[in-house]
């Protein structure tokens, strides 16, 4: 296992994906702060201070760019061996299935924890930078809780994606499910039933904004139904499938 993930490390050295994810991770917080320095140069007596700066990177993260960027990753993490026709090489080893998949789960937790990560350190860098108001330790800790969770819950939700990525063996269905449900993520951004929908409960869980609509455990048990569906699913096609 440890060898394993060793070799997705060393991959990742000569390629330009972890780059790119990186440029992805730091869009949200770079519009966030644009946006709301412009507003608040624009309007008079408007100040923005640290805690809506984090609030809003984290929802937009969670809810638009976290989803596709991730389901990427995913599908990078996976087609490669694919496209590049490794997989066979490596089953031959021998390395059991379910590790190889394993490995490529715990990668792709330790790539989305990484781009959290960049995402938090550039809102606050750029929010000094523009001279945000309110920043202090409780709050540090407090937006570094709410960063974690949301990244807690795309990882477990992300069972699904890896799931369709297994099946079609591609990007172009992966990007397209992840563009469905940021669709989704968007449409029902107003609505009182959006703690119905796992990714949209995973953005409201992780900025303490769920509707009273329905009680909370009702999301949980949505979002972790969900993962365990897209897990169990995973690796019992992906030990079954003829590769």
């Amino acid at each position: 296992m440890v060898n394993l993930l060793v070799t997705e490390v060393l991959k990742l050295k000569r390629s330009r994906m972890f780059l790119i994810s990186i440029i992805g991770a730091a869009v949200a917080p770079f519009m966030v702060v644009v946006a709301s320095y412009i507003h608040m140069q624009t309007k008079a007596n408007v100040i923005v201070a640290f805690d809506e700066l984090f609030y809003q990177t984290n929802l937009y993260t969670v809810l638009v760019l976290g989803v596709p960027l991730y389901g990427v990753v995913t599908a990078y993490l996976i087609t490669r061996e694919y496209t590049e026709d490794t997989l066979k090489n490596l089953l031959t080893i021998p390395v059991s299935r379910s590790s190889f998949l394993i490995s490529k789960i715990t990668m792709l937790f330790l790539w989305i924890c990484l781009l959290t990560f960049v995402a938090w350190s550039l809102a606050v860098v750029l929010g000094l930078i523009f001279q945000f108001k309110g920043l202090n330790s409780e709050l540090l800790l407090q937006s570094i809780k709410q960063f974690s969770i949301g990244a807690g819950l795309l990882f477990v939700l992300s069972s699904p994606i890896i799931f369709v990525t297994l099946v079609s063996k591609s990007y172009v269905p992966t990007i397209i499910f992840t563009i469905v449900i940021t669709m989704l993520n968007v449409m029902g951004g107003s609505s009182e039933h959006r703690g119905l929908f796992p990714w949209a409960a995973a953005g409201d869980i992780s900025n303490h904004t769920l509707l009273p609509t329905y009680d909370p455990a009702v999301s949980y048990i949505i979002i972790t139904l969900t993962s365990l569906v897209g897990f169990i699913s995973s690796f019992v096609y992906f030990r079954r499938v003829d590769v």
